[in-house]
């Protein structure tokens, strides 16, 4: 079947928080939903849904976790119980859950930066102590530092956070990489909070996505996976999430502000989730050959643009633009000058670099890409 990702759909109007943000003449490429319309099999469940008419108080439906179940062995050979599996209304609301109930007042946490601006922000709101561990440049990917996360660790260090993959660097993770961090864990005693919404959104073939918890059993045990289908499938403003926590007394604690501060999924973000995830893998994949061929079309042309540079992305819709070079005092203004908007690097605590969605239709990415280029 045939998917039209390059359909002129209008946003503004429709209360999106990308699009009403600026003036028209602003081409927005910030936060990361796409322009693409969600595949037709989700739109297909919640039309039915919406045709039956009652929308009452709902429960996550048993089909749906041995669906997660069933994808979590077959996509990574990663055995889980449909007990493990909180669902949660958003990746976002677990990792502040995470932030407040895995890791107590008087402990302290280690984070990566550059990184999505909530892993940061929930230990903040948290009032969580917490250290900032650099993230480098290795062969053109961003890694850890694991030098520098070694003489970060304390005595009474207990929470890791972890983005993977990378939003902003797009960086999958090897499992080498992975097992060196997992290790790290282990010898401090840390519980990993690890955000994977961007699994499945993977633009180099022959990388696979490996979950961390999936590294081992001790791993699993001492890890809340958090993951969703609505950033790869187009449904962030309807959808849902789940953590898996094999530890009851880490899931417990996770769990307690069910109902308190954190409402559940909708009936219609249920719906849409597994239809995801049981219909749409055709679609996911014609997306994501339609986004590798915009990952390629912006890396070259960030590379012929004098004062910006940028690592290769092997997974997501972002690209992480070092703009220091311009030598303007905030790259992020000086585009928005220009006509266009991207994420302001220090929201991910880089100031010096932007963060480009190329999750849009082609021709508008073109228009985004020569105003930058006549501008830098």
């Amino acid at each position: 079947m045939a998917y039209d990702f390059d359909e002129v759909i209008e946003r503004r109007g429709s209360w999106s928080t990308r699009w009403e943000k600026f003036p028209e003449q602003i081409i927005p490429l910030w936060v990361a939903d796409t322009d693409f319309r969600a595949p037709p099999a989700v739109l297909d469940a919640i039309a039915r849904r919406a045709a039956h008419g009652v929308f009452g108080y709902s429960a996550p439906p048993a089909e749906l976790r041995d669906v997660v179940v069933e994808r979590m062995q077959r996509l990574y050979g990663w055995r889980i119980e449909p007990g493990w599996v909180v669902f949660v209304s958003g990746v976002v609301p677990g990792l502040h859950l995470a932030a407040r109930h895995c890791l107590r007042a008087d402990q302290h946490a280690l984070a990566p930066i550059p990184v999505y601006q909530h892993l940061k922000r929930s230990l903040e709101l948290a009032r969580r102590a917490n250290t900032d561990v650099p993230l480098v440049l290795s062969n053109g990917r961003w890694v850890w530092d694991e030098d520098a996360l070694a003489a970060a660790a304390r005595s009474n260090s207990r929470l890791l956070m972890l983005c993977n993959p990378q939003n902003p660097g797009g960086t999958i993770f090897t499992r080498a990489e992975l097992s060196r961090l997992a290790a790290f864990a282990e010898k401090y005693d840390l519980v990993i909070c690890s955000d994977e919404i961007h699994a499945d959104i993977l633009l180099d073939e022959g990388k696979p996505h490996v979950p961390i918890a999936s590294v081992s059993r001790e791993t699993c045990r001492r890890t809340v996976t958090l993951i969703s289908p609505n950033k790869a499938f187009g449904f962030p403003g309807a959808g849902c999430a789940f953590a898996i926590i094999e530890d009851p007394e880490l899931r417990r604690a996770f769990s307690s502000d069910h109902h308190a501060t954190v409402h559940d999924a909708s009936v219609f973000a249920y719906e849409a989730a597994l239809a995801a995830y049981r219909e749409c893998g055709g679609w996911l994949e014609a997306q994501l050959a339609y986004l590798r061929s915009n990952r390629d079309l912006v890396e070259k042309r960030v590379a012929s643009m004098p004062g910006l540079k940028m690592a290769h992305v092997e997974a997501t819709y972002l690209a992480w633009i070092d703009a220091s070079g311009l030598g303007v005092a905030d790259p992020y203004q000086h585009f928005i000058k220009h006509g266009v908007a991207m994420s302001p690097g220090a929201q991910f605590g880089a100031p010096g670099y932007v963060r480009l969605n190329f999750g849009t239709r082609r021709a508008l990415l073109e228009k985004a890409l020569l105003r930058m280029k006549e501008n830098s």
